[in-house]
């Protein structure tokens, strides 16, 4: 539905220099993603509970006003100022609704007053987000690096003590929407995701990393920034050589780390199994430090993982013919 509204509206994305794809697709994906999202989290309250709450109400608010920061963005484009001002200023109302870093590992643990807890909750909600804004350049690979990414934060969620289900719940949900998506954008991708959806899911993942595992023990900090390794190193590698050279961090360019690979003759879907393999081995290890079971549960679901996108592969090769 959304591929065929966003062709007779011409909601799509042109090629040019710097993108890999050679005709017009569509680039409004996040609007299934965050629609499938919210449906299911309001199924699931319609047939339980709303797990009343403001670190609930603060991401699904928070999540939602990025996506809709993003939809802006790709129907009608803003510029790049405007947009940090304004996820600034989300990452703000989320903390006052209690989504907040108040720790850090180091000395035995240094609790934060909110001059230090504020800017850096900020810089890691903001910066996250941007950083699956950042991967977002090859068919599949945005969408792959979240679902692994979701999966493995909801099962640290739920295996750290105490757990976080509703963390935990929100991860996989996030997770069975972008396996839903990644049905039509594995290559050659029929539709994007878009800022929409990639500011959505990496605010999300943002955030229950801080509700879901931050909030559990000291070192626990630590975690996300393992699980989350692939779009860190982007972005912070990207932000970095632009500074360098004198640029902007938020002018876009081809020389992620993605392009890289293709650069160096990976094709496509080489690059998406590269980056998602150290996805998954970096969500492994992160399990791995954290518990046993988390890192029985954690490879037990990257088979189905890798099984279930092995099936949408094979599925949009059989629905060709």
């Amino acid at each position: 539905m959304v591929i065929s509204f966003s062709k007779k509206e011409g909601l799509v994305d042109l090629p040019n220099e710097r993108k890999i794809h050679t005709k017009p697709i569509s680039r409004i994906g996040g609007v299934a993603i965050w629609a499938s999202t919210m449906l299911t989290f309001l199924c699931l309250v319609l047939l339980s509970y709303y797990p009343y709450g403001k670190l609930v109400s603060g991401i699904l608010l928070g999540g939602s006003l990025m996506f809709l920061l993003g939809l802006i963005d790709d129907v009608y484009g803003l510029g790049a100022k405007f947009k940090l001002l304004i996820q600034v200023s989300i990452a703000t109302i989320v903390y006052l609704l209690g989504v907040q870093i108040n720790n850090l590992p180091f000395f035995g643990g240094i609790d934060l007053n909110w001059w230090f807890s504020y800017p850096i909750t900020l810089l890691w909600i903001v910066g996250i987000s941007n950083a699956l804004n950042f991967i977002d350049g090859v068919d599949g690979l945005a969408g792959s690096v979240v679902t692994v990414n979701a999966i493995t934060l909801a099962i640290l969620a739920i295996t750290l003590s105490p757990p976080n289900p509703i963390s935990a719940l929100i991860g996989f949900i996030l997770a069975g929407s972008m396996l839903a998506f990644l049905t039509f954008n594995f290559n050659p991708a029929k539709i994007f995701m878009g800022d929409s959806g990639a500011l959505f899911a990496g605010f999300l993942l943002a955030t229950i990393s801080i509700t879901g595992v931050m909030k559990v023990a000291t070192l626990a900090i630590l975690l996300p920034f393992v699980v989350l390794a692939v779009p860190i190193m982007d972005i912070t590698y990207s932000s970095l050589r632009r500074i360098l050279k004198g640029q902007s961090p938020f002018v876009a360019d081809a020389e992620h780390i993605h392009h890289k690979l293709l650069h160096a003759g990976f094709s496509q879907k080489k690059t998406v199994v590269i980056l998602t393999s150290v996805a998954i081995i970096a969500g492994g290890l992160a399990c791995l430090f954290a518990s046993h079971n988390a890192i029985k549960y954690d490879l037990l679901l990257t088979l189905v993982l890798v099984g279930i996108m092995i099936l949408l592969n094979l599925f949009r090769v059989l629905t060709k013919k």
